[in-house]
């Protein structure tokens, strides 16, 4: 464990920072699975950019490369337009 008072504090901010980015990953990810699973296609276009948004935030804040999250994006809207044409 840290001695300085400084360290102790970064080491509760950097559990703090875990959790929230751990809590908002795994929801991003249920929001994700969720949409996939829609068969309605406008259900799962009206979610599509909410979905879309949660990803966004993800690699703003660092916890998803931005590169992951074009990847995502990409997928799932092809899957939602997939979804479309059926």
């Amino acid at each position: 464990m840290a001695n300085h008072k400084a360290t102790q504090k970064d080491v509760r901010q950097v559990e703090k920072r875990r959790e929230r980015n751990r809590y908002q990953g795994k929801t991003t990810r249920n929001a994700m699975r969720d949409l996939r699973a829609l068969t309605d296609a406008t259900e799962a276009a009206k979610n599509l950019p909410e979905v879309l948004s949660k990803i966004d935030k993800l690699a703003k804040k660092g916890v998803i490369h931005k590169n992951k999250a074009a990847n995502l994006k990409s997928s799932l809207t092809k899957s939602v337009a997939k979804a479309k044409k059926a």
